[in-house]
């Protein structure tokens, strides 16, 4: 059975927070909202829980996961970046972007596209979002709440509760946070490719 943590969206308790963070350490999986919308998260070394999310999502081993970092720090140690790559990506975040780049050797080589060698990143602009990163110290392994054969992804965290009480850890609610998944901007062929149209504007990557 999940716990139910309902938090403020603006100013989430630290103490639910803390409770959450101690679910992640302890090998959970959880529930939670972003910018964009909710998604599953986990530690980023966590193999037990990534195989529970492919089952939960129905996912093949083609599917980038993403990794959600507090800052531009961590994100610099995940992926490899160009200067100009670097500058586009900084110029929209903090926000509802994901972007896929090569990955460097300090992500799992479990979580990497199998021929790409790439992985997705991004920085989302939601107060819970961040105050989990803070408290956990270190990237959340996540992926978007969308389940199969479902167009949309789920946003009522008590609906999450109730249709995945058995297969996550813990609920983070928070209000409504939006029902659109982050826009996907693909960089691993040396250019911008937009991958996924959603809720960050993609026009300047279209230009790019």
């Amino acid at each position: 059975m999940a716990r139910f943590f309902d938090v403020h969206p603006v100013d989430p308790q630290p103490r639910a927070i803390s409770q959450a963070v101690q679910i992640l350490r302890g090998g959970g999986l959880i529930a939670y909202p972003t910018d964009s919308c909710y998604a599953l998260g986990a530690m980023m070394g966590n193999r037990e829980a990534l195989e529970r999310i492919r089952q939960i999502r129905h996912l093949d081993d083609k599917h980038h996961f993403t990794l959600v970092c507090a800052e531009f720090a961590q994100l610099g140690q995940l992926v490899e970046m160009p200067n100009d790559v670097f500058r586009a990506i900084k110029a929209v975040t903090p926000g509802p972007y994901t972007f896929i780049l090569p990955a460097t050797r300090e992500v799992p080589k479990r979580m990497l596209h199998p021929k790409k060698k790439s992985v997705g990143v991004r920085i989302p602009d939601n107060a819970v979002v961040r105050a989990l990163l803070r408290e956990l110290g270190e990237p959340l392994l996540s992926s978007t709440l969308l389940l199969p054969g479902e167009e949309d992804p789920l946003t009522d965290g008590w609906e999450i509760k109730e249709r995945l009480d058995n297969v996550v850890d813990a609920v983070i609610d928070a209000g409504e946070c939006g029902s659109e998944p982050t826009t996907v901007v693909d960089f691993t062929s040396g250019s911008a490719e937009i991958a996924r149209y959603g809720a960050g504007d993609p026009s300047r990557f279209e230009e790019a």
